[in-house]
């Protein structure tokens, strides 16, 4: 069989031709009858519109690119790279748009990258998870390409990003073991090369400030074995400690196993908190106190943004800050 033609459908319709492009391109300029009566014709024929003759058009290919800075083991074991990319997902859904995903760490796999994306292959980039001062955001602005930023980044900030109240967050959760008259507490702070680590830190230090308690702090990279590592470090460098803020579940996951190998109860002996809010939150034992960050609501800013952004459209908010809460549970 042919395949249906646009002609075929508006013949079927009962409209012309360019009325049946308009309801395709999502044309406001369209009766609700005429619309309707397109609709129709399409899922009876089964027409299915020529990507690619539209994009000779339009100059739009109609998809858009989320780049992660990280590993496909980091990307796909982490949650909160996964409620971002369902948010992300579901905002897209509505437009049509379609989304690739694409993974990069060496500089050999950001420069193939780039020349990718700034080849007309996509309308617009989504960036997650950057590290130091990643000039990709900079030479895709520079070369057309609509850009959003998950995360604020650690080196001259673009032009539009969504992050969460990192450092509030820090500091409500540094301050309720500051509440539970802990008086040695230390911080296994997230990579400094991310704005999110950068701030999660100042946030624990924001909440010390005023107590002129000493500042004890690790480092890790997020994930559950660096957690492990930092605070066996933090155990040999002050055995004495009472809590700890961890700048992710997964670490704070890690130092609660290396606090029961080391004979430490939680949170009798030792509080913990972490940050996210994630289902493993849920599952520790005890179940863990951690900082609520809204994952999946930012993947619908970060998608929102830059559809405004590839319409052409002015932007009321480039930068979008979204709230964190503490939630309490057993832990801390």
């Amino acid at each position: 069989m042919n395949r249906p033609t646009l002609e075929a459908v508006a013949a079927r319709a009962g409209v012309g031709r360019g009325t049946v492009s308009r309801v395709i391109n999502g044309s406001p300029h369209v009766s609700d009858k005429a619309r309707e009566a397109v609709r129709q014709a399409i899922r009876e024929l089964g027409y299915v519109p020529n990507r690619a003759a539209r994009a000779l058009v339009t100059r739009r290919t109609d998809t858009v690119a989320l780049v992660v800075s990280e590993s496909e083991v980091r990307v796909f074991d982490e949650p909160c790279f996964a409620g971002t990319i369902r948010g992300i997902g579901s905002a897209l859904a509505e437009t049509g748009l379609q989304l690739i995903l694409a993974m990069a760490q060496s500089r050999e796999e950001h420069q193939r990258l780039e020349d990718y994306l700034t080849g007309q292959h996509v309308d617009g980039v989504l960036l997650l998870s950057l590290h130091g001062a990643d000039p990709l955001p900079g030479r895709l602005e520079a070369m057309g390409v609509p850009t959003v930023l998950g995360g604020r980044p650690v080196g001259p900030s673009p032009c539009c990003y969504v992050d969460m109240d990192n450092r509030e967050g820090a500091r409500q959760a540094v301050t309720h073991l500051l509440g539970l008259g802990r008086r040695a507490v230390a911080a296994i702070a997230g990579p400094q090369d991310m704005g999110v680590g950068v701030d999660r830190l100042a946030g624990y230090h924001d909440a010390l400030l005023a107590s002129g308690l000493p500042r004890i702090v690790a480092y890790g990279d997020f994930s559950e074995e660096s957690g492990a590592a930092a605070m066996r470090e933090l155990l040999e460098r002050q055995p004495r400690l009472d809590a700890v803020f961890a700048a992710s579940d997964l670490m704070a996951v890690g130092a609660m196993r290396e606090l029961k190998a080391a004979g430490r109860a939680v949170p009798l002996d030792v509080a913990v908190v972490g940050f996210e809010d994630s289902k493993a939150a849920l599952h520790t034992d005890p179940p863990l106190t951690t900082v609520h960050q809204p994952a999946e609501e930012m993947g619908r800013q970060m998608a929102r943004l830059l559809v405004a952004r590839i319409n052409g459209e002015e932007l009321c908010r480039p930068v979008v800050i979204l709230d964190t809460h503490l939630v309490i549970r057993a832990s801390a």
